[in-house]
């Protein structure tokens, strides 16, 4: 069997597969008793179309269609088959799914050409379960989650690799939002047909490229009906033509949080809809890059059109006339749902992606772990400078390498330059490489919600709890950003966002158990913390177990962010303070001197200074002493007690706390006594 690749999802294919046809029947009547079974019973496989004929029947089961390509599942009508499960997706992601797979009622995965007909979808947790409910949820620092009726709960999710998906004569219906959720930003091709749809808040929300034709949208929110994400090009679009809009009084037709083009041609409105025109929506992540971009053409409302129904199709990119917006139009020229042509020209003709050279380097230097390198043997990554060719071909064969770390900004450093580079050049490979990287500090993550230092060489102290030079918390700031959908971090994948709050929140609670307790009094943090006791530990030889007073700091800074900090992280942060004010050495400075006896011709001592405060780097666990180690491994009470290579090679001494003390912390409070919370 022979396999043409035509483009990013596409792909035609020859070989000797032979279409099957399958029956389903609740009453045994079929060669299957439910869907799942007929699903799972077929190759991965097949030139032509699959059919599974499903007969008469509520199935009450979740479908999962993964790697299946070529397949139709077919019904008796949409008021004949009804497929329905009840679930929350919250309660999904309490199981387990952070990743989005197995929420909805139909799941879908890598299997191109899917085709849905005469049936209907339904989620039914908010008709089944209105009122607020707690649940267990192991995933949640409490344990447990509090779930509303009008939730987001899926009908239909799909994922990535499933290009030229199609819905013909099916109703998708929930009780909450995000109804049917169809996303692949990059390259997603959805048709729907003759459908009904219907739900809570954006229940309709594609991502990529969308086309609807006669179809019914019910909308059960006043936030809106529908939302689009184009992120993955600038030319992805959700058209709806000759298609109606009703709901509860005062629902608004649709938002945006990211980039985003809408095509509303020949739709009609009913007269309860609120005077409202489609978004943005202010928690999106800012103005869109490539603006507002939302068209109409002969859409009016039952009760007279509002002023933004005006036909503005002339101002709209190549300024498209009512006739040529189609399917085929819509795709690109790619697909035709109609004749299902596949375009391979069109497919090839797409521009390739700017570049960025520092980008560029960073690629050649991810690990396949996801995560990447501060240092290749003895010399540090410098992405600064260009790679020979023969660099760039030993590098690349050095993926397999277990050096990936978090350590000196790596790993976190290349996540937020790569969607830096992104955003400016909508090159794709770069935020798949950013998305991988956030992959790999999740993966690395410790069940306590610690970060080692290194993933997966777990050698000498690299497996440890590592705050050292704020490690651990540059990996939450990340994961912290992602789960706000913060600046750049707004562009991943959407599905990284519940594994990255969930991430956060195991990350404080780390926190929160790691602050050492000294006479049964909460103090403050070590460099390092034993990843299974949670107690100080050593690291290098100079790096014994102690009192941090730069770590502290950082730590600190990251708790005061925290929005409607609980009472756990409030007594934390008021314990590390009071540690800070209570460890300053006042009236000395620290100064880099001559000295000609020196091997380097320079010292660094400390000396009087009044109107001068130093915190030490390591505090005795037991006396809140500075103690200065050398790579002896021996405590010493004075920073002249070291070798001279670790007296000016390290920072034994700083000013770490001074700005935390003097304004983000007053800041803090300031805000709490005026029902405030986080910087």
């Amino acid at each position: 069997m022979t396999r043409l690749v035509l483009g990013a999802g596409f792909a035609l294919v020859s070989g000797a597969a032979a279409a099957q046809q399958l029956t389903v029947a609740a009453d045994g009547t079929g060669q299957f008793k439910t869907v799942q079974e007929a699903i799972n019973s077929l190759p991965a496989h097949a030139d032509k179309p699959r059919v599974i004929t499903i007969k008469k029947g509520i199935y009450r089961e979740q479908l999962f269609i993964d790697g299946k390509d070529h397949l139709t599942l077919r019904g008796a009508g949409e008021a004949l088959t009804w497929i329905q499960v009840s679930l929350a997706r919250e309660a999904a992601r309490c199981a387990g799914n952070t990743d989005d797979w197995g929420v909805a009622t139909i799941n879908v995965r890598n299997s191109p050409d899917l085709t849905l007909e005469n049936l209907s979808v339904v989620n039914s947790h908010g008709l089944d379960s209105p009122d607020d409910q707690v649940i267990p949820c192991p995933t949640d620092p409490t344990g447990s989650k509090k779930i509303g009726g009008s939730t987001h709960q899926m009908a239909l999710r799909t994922f990535a690799g499933s290009p030229r998906m199609k819905f013909v004569h099916c109703t998708f219906r929930a009780y909450g939002g995000d109804t049917v959720s169809p996303w692949d930003t990059e390259g997603g091709q959805f048709y729907f047909k003759d459908c009904t749809l219907e739900g809570g808040v954006d229940f309709y929300c594609p991502r990529g490229w969308a086309y609807a034709e006669n179809c019914r949208f019910i909308c059960h929110s006043t936030s809106a009906a529908i939302w689009h994400d184009g992120t993955g090009s600038k030319a992805s679009k959700m058209v709806l033509k000759n298609c109606t809009f009703e709901g509860d009084k005062g629902f608004k037709l649709g938002r945006y949080h990211r980039e985003s083009q809408f095509y509303l041609v020949g739709c009609k409105f009913s007269e309860n809809m609120a005077d409202a025109d489609i978004y943005h929506a202010t928690s999106g992540p800012g103005t869109p890059l490539w603006g507002r971009r939302v068209y109409y053409a002969d859409c009016h409302r039952k009760g007279g059109d509002y002023a933004w129904h005006s036909d503005n199709l002339v101002t709209a990119d190549g300024a498209p006339t009512e006739k040529q917006i189609n399917a085929a139009w819509t795709f690109g020229g790619a697909w035709d749902p109609v004749s299902g042509k596949v375009n391979a020209a069109a497919v090839a003709a797409a521009a390739p992606a700017a570049k960025d050279s520092v980008a560029e380097r960073m690629l050649v230097y991810q690990r396949a772990i996801g995560g990447w390198p501060k240092a290749v043997g003895e010399k540090k990554v410098d992405y600064q400078k260009a790679l020979t060719t023969a660099e760039r071909v030993q590098t690349r064969k050095d993926a397999v390498r277990k050096d990936a770390t978090i350590d000196n900004n790596a790993t976190t450093r290349e996540i937020t330059y790569l969607l830096g580079a992104y955003k400016k050049t909508n090159n794709l490979a770069y935020r798949q490489a950013a998305e991988r990287g956030i992959r790999y500090l999740l993966q690395m993550q410790h069940k306590n919600g610690g970060f080692p230092q290194f993933y997966p060489d777990s050698s000498s102290y690299r497996a440890q709890i590592t705050y050292n030079d704020n490690a651990m918390i540059k990996v939450l700031w990340v994961l912290k950003n992602v789960a706000d959908k913060k600046g750049d971090y707004a562009l991943v994948d959407f599905s990284l966002v519940p594994a990255a709050e969930q991430a956060v929140q195991r990350g404080i609670s780390c926190i929160l158990k790691t602050q050492y307790v000294q006479r049964g009094k909460l103090t403050a943090w070590c460099a390092q913390h034993d990843r299974r006791t949670l107690l100080p530990c050593k690291a290098r030889a100079f790096e014994l177990a102690a009192l941090s007073g730069m770590e502290t700091v950082g730590i600190v800074e990251f708790l005061l962010a925290q929005d409607n900090p609980s009472p756990e992280i409030k007594q934390s942060i008021e314990a590390a303070v009071a540690w800070l004010n209570q460890v300053k050495i006042e009236g000395y400075t620290v100064k880099d001197v001559d000295d000609p006896a020196q091997p380097t011709g320079k010292d660094r001592r400390v000396l009087p200074e009044a109107g001068s405060t130093l915190w030490a780097r390591f505090y005795d666990l037991e006396t809140n002493q500075p103690i200065y180690v050398g790579r002896d491994g021996m405590k010493h009470a004075a920073l002249a007690d070291i070798e001279h290579e670790r007296r000016v090679g390290y920072a034994y001494l700083g000013t770490w706390p001074a700005k935390l003390l003097a304004k983000a912390y007053p800041q803090w409070q300031h805000q709490r006594a005026n029902g405030k919370s986080g910087l």
